[in-house]
């Protein structure tokens, strides 16, 4: 049965600003659906609050409304548009699926004739209420933890009485594991009781008997109306039970289960899925399996929506599962719709892996100070990488490479923990750098019986870590000179860096390099093809590995790199690499905006990212993907490989222009402004010496490399005094000090963290008013997009700060100051693109706090606050292939909108809440006012003064 043709119109609701627990994979998830809907000639109407994001441009639905999330926007929205039929809540996470069961229990789809599609209300009830899945699965036959639902205080004593501890506690329809804990004694069980009714809307939990070391394991399924069932992806947690799936460490495809335990699993979570409802879409369902030889298997939940896993399941398996899940939801059929990888076989196929996924988390918890670092049942982590390898090891290596935390891979970098205890309670308490430290337990020389006996982790992996290890031991006993070509392209086909291998060689990373080359073991690339390589891919999407050599019967070497490279001019896009405080989707916007700006001007366009949450690694964003880790030497040899006519640094946030140094050392084109211009800019004290001779005013400020120079300087300076470290992402380090004890300590400590960095102490303008303003510079010319101002005062992170677009009560005086300074500095620095400067106002006298000349986190707000197009005008002139005065400006804007920053603190009990000028909101959202009468605005500016600690 093809498509419903009565429905013509679609509500998407999205998941609004992102928290910890749902974040950028539901704007891919969103993105991939409107795009597959307008494909059906079907109109799109969207809602959601979130500006950051590319699901909320202008050209992804018919009509985008950036308005917040509640029944009453869903209201105006079905009176503005009588026209719609119907509404799809699954593609923007726990924040939609809430939503819709809000508006349905108002009796809002009945009054305006909307049936809701892609799941059923019963289905979002019986998955969310843990009670009612619990009584299903026991009537249709899988096995489940016993449990019991509690809605007291007093039950959920009595049920803690029959069941003894550990005990599990989850809250009733929360996201990200809210208010779910672990309890291992009865003294901790009232605090945690207590936090998880609070937790629920509902004020719901149910209390299971702990599973503690089970393995864990999820499917990904698509279901049609015609009751078809496909399994996309099974992934397998790497940590066992008892820490969030996403804070865990997953593999795809499933590595350590039994063929016949998989087909078992396989037929549980297809009667799931038939059980809960009859709906046709996407679904996650994630299950326990016994560590023993029977593989006891137990159901833990459902999720009929696109989930945090499907964005990873897509991106593993090349299968659009959003996209899909959308053309579904419309009356498909699976054997209806085609394979959009091969585009000859159809959807209805079963995604087959010769190649192994690995999904590391990264978290920020040095914003949250004071927080518990300890993984568990709530999910802490900000973002994720994934790594493609040929085998698990390689697959880890690039994780791990991807991360972005200052390490080069498992081992072999002089950085491991050297301590027994401290080994022995990372390996206990499950710690953040886990994955790293298993290694250092296994070079402590720690069994891996014991490895296992503490954590639980399958013995596989660890074995697998064993293996890694004992090749590093055998390298080492070689140098340069003398290594073999079978040992170094072991290592490269187990993941080891350039750098590692360095370290274990005592040599250069460059002689590494040159050593491979003249071994020839080099990389080549391999097509993520979805069959594999069973049907023939059309989609250029690539992941590297290392082979060893293929000779023909002729004696010619064979080249088995499935990259082919065109002689179309080319430019490369760097991404962002994973999410973090600081560095946000914002940039993937930037990024998905730079490659759609290249191809209109003719180029054949490249990307290298390793996010698997976002829209730039979807397979079809740019004419080629590079699924590889935003790291130098992955980086270098693609350049090698498709030898473009320059690379773009300025969309990717700080991982991009952090490579801009060696692009510039080893003669790549950087297009637009120069490397020599971004180091000014963000060298601190050279770029005061600029301002100076600009004679643009500034805080008075020194350089101190340490505590006894900033102590000098803290008498010529005067507190208070903002300390700031170069090169840093997010204010990372930057503190307000107002006695030297407090400068001591703060200097001592940021020295230790970030070892060699050039400190920056100004003067700190107490109660100064913050400004930042947006611009796109051409060399010649300089046009400013917008001049925000910040509500909190000066001192609080711009990324922290509700901000106000236009400005609200800056005068003529201050306005054409902030103006002029913004163009002097653009042509200053010699800037080719985008600029983005921060102000700190006072008495009437704009300083300058600091400038980018790159993408910034505001760019995307401005563009959608004024229906412009600034990152694609941006690229046009970076790539010299546009001035400024060949676009025709005209922002649209009545009243104001207010760029208000959100925070994930309930995840952190006993943090430290207070703002300051290091970033700690997660994600944004915007708000229209029509004027400063508005009730928002005055609750905001009312509350100011309170913000700002010291």
């Amino acid at each position: 049965m093809p498509r419903n043709n009565s429905i013509k119109s679609i509500l998407i609701i999205g998941s609004g600003p992102i928290v910890i627990g749902q974040a950028c994979e539901f704007d891919y998830a969103g993105s991939q659906s409107l795009r597959s809907l307008r494909e059906e000639g079907i109109k799109t109407i969207l809602i959601n609050s979130n500006p950051a994001t590319i699901m909320t441009d202008p050209s992804m639905a018919d009509h985008v409304y950036l308005k917040p999330l509640t029944t009453k926007s869903i209201i105006e929205i079905l009176k503005n548009h009588p026209e719609i039929d119907a509404v799809l809540p699954t593609m923007g996470g726990q924040t939609a699926l809430n939503l819709c069961i809000e508006a349905d229990d108002k009796g809002i789809w009945e009054d305006f004739g909307v049936k809701i599609i892609g799941v059923d209300i019963d289905a979002i009830n019986i998955t969310e209420d843990r009670e009612k899945f619990r009584k299903l699965m026991q009537d249709i036959g899988v096995g489940v933890a016993p449990s019991k639902t509690v809605t007291s205080f007093l039950q959920g004593k009595e049920v803690a009485q029959v069941f003894g501890f550990p005990l599990v506690i989850r809250a009733s329809f929360t996201l990200g594991g809210s208010g779910a804990s672990i309890v291992y004694s009865e003294d901790q069980f009232e605090e945690l009781l207590t936090r998880g009714l609070e937790a629920s809307p509902i004020h719901e939990v149910i209390i299971d008997k702990a599973l503690l070391g089970w393995k864990e394991f999820e499917l990904e399924l698509l279901r049609d109306r015609n009751d078809n069932v496909t399994i996309i992806c099974s992934i397998e947690n790497m940590d066992p039970m008892g820490i969030h799936t996403g804070d865990s460490i997953t593999v795809a495809p499933a590595m350590t289960l039994s063929d016949r335990t998989y087909q078992k699993m396989r037929d549980m979570a297809i009667k799931m899925m038939r059980n809960i409802g009859d709906f046709a879409g996407g679904c996650n369902v994630q299950f326990a399996v016994s560590p023993d030889e029977k593989e006891d298997i137990i159901a833990i939940e459902i999720n009929p929506r696109v989930s945090r896993s499907s964005a990873l399941a897509s991106k593993a398996t090349g299968y659009p599962i959003a996209k899909i899940a959308s053309k579904l939801a419309i009356g498909y059929h699976l054997d209806e719709l085609q394979n959009q990888i091969t585009q000859t076989t159809s959807a209805f196929f079963e995604p087959t892996l010769d190649y192994v996924i690995v999904k590391i988390p990264r978290w920020n918890f040095d914003k949250f100070e004071g927080s518990d670092r300890t993984l568990g049942l709530q999910m802490k982590s900000v973002g994720e990488v994934m790594g493609i390898g040929r085998s698990f090891q390689e697959a880890l290596h690039k994780a791990t490479q991807s991360l972005e935390i200052k390490r080069n891979g498992l081992g072999a970098d002089g950085k491991s923990y050297t301590d027994y205890n401290q080994i022995l309670s990372k390996l206990e308490f499950a710690s953040w750098d886990r994955v790293f430290v298993i290694y250092d337990a296994i070079q402590m020389g720690i069994p891996l019986s014991r490895i296992h006996e503490i954590t639980k982790i399958d013995m596989w992996f660890l074995k697998q870590y064993e293996e890694l290890f004992n090749l590093e031991k055998e390298i080492s006993k070689y140098s340069i000179d003398n290594i073999s070509k079978d040992l170094m392209l072991e290592a490269k086909q187990k993941g080891f860096a350039d750098r590692q291998i360095a370290h274990m060689l005592k040599c250069l990373e460059s002689e590494v390099y040159a050593k491979r080359e003249e071994l020839n073991v080099n990389r080549i690339y391999k097509l993520v093809d979805t069959c594999a390589a069973e049907f023939e891919a059309h989609t250029p999407y690539y992941y590297s590995t290392f082979e060893a050599d293929v000779v023909n019967k002729d004696g010619d070497r064979i080249n088995t790199n499935e990259s082919i490279v065109t002689d179309k001019k080319k430019v490369i896009v760097l991404g962002s690499g994973p999410n973090r405080i600081g560095q946000g989707i914002e940039f993937d916007y930037c990024c998905v905006h730079g490659v759609m700006a290249a191809a209109e001007c003719g180029y054949e366009t490249i990307m290298i990212n390793c996010n698997p949450e976002t829209v730039s690694t979807d397979f079809d964003t740019a004419d080629k993907l590079y699924f590889e880790p935003v790291f130098w030497e992955h980086i270098y040899d693609i350049i090698k490989h498709e030898k473009p006519e320059g690379v773009i640094v300025q969309l990717g946030g700080q991982t991009a222009l952090k490579l801009a140094e060696k692009l510039s050392r080893y003669g790549i084109k950087i297009m637009g402004t120069s490397f020599e211009s971004l180091d000014l800019a963000e060298d601190r004290g050279s770029f005061s010496k600029l301002l100076q001779q600009n004679d643009i005013p500034y805080p008075e400020f020194g350089v101190a490399e340490t505590a006894d120079e900033a102590l000098a300087l803290a008498k010529e300076l005067d507190f208070p005094i903002l300390v700031r470290p170069s090169y840093v992402l997010g204010g990372q380090g930057m503190k307000i000090v107002i006695n030297e004890k407090e400068l001591e300590n703060h200097v001592i400590d940021l020295l230790r963290k970030i070892p060699n960095n050039k400190l920056l102490l100004d003067h700190y303008l107490d109660g100064a008013i913050e400004a930042e303003a947006d611009a796109i510079c051409d060399g010649e010319d300089v046009y400013i997009v917008g001049i925000m101002e910040h509500i909190e005062p000066c001192g609080v992170h711009s990324g922290d700060s509700n901000a106000l677009l236009p400005p609200f009560n800056l005068g003529d005086l201050v306005l054409e100051q902030i103006k002029d300074h913004t163009k002097k500095i653009a042509l200053a620095l010699n800037t080719v693109g985008l600029l983005n400067v921060q102000f700190a106002i006072k008495d009437d006298h704009v300083y300058i706090i600091e400038a980018n000349p790159r993408a910034s986190r505001t760019v995307p707000f401005i563009a959608k606050a004024y229906k412009e197009p600034y990152v694609n005008y941006a690229t046009k002139i970076m790539l010299g292939h546009n001035k400024l005065s060949d676009f025709t400006f005209n922002p649209q804007l009545e009243g104001y909108a207010i760029k208000q920053p959100v925070f994930s603190f309930d995840k952190f009990h006993n943090v430290n809440k207070q703002l300051g000028p290091e970033m700690k909101s997660t994600g944004e959202s915007i708000l229209f006012i029509d004027s400063l009468k508005d009730d928002t605005f005055y609750e905001l500016y009312g509350r100011r003064k309170m913000y700002l600690s010291k």
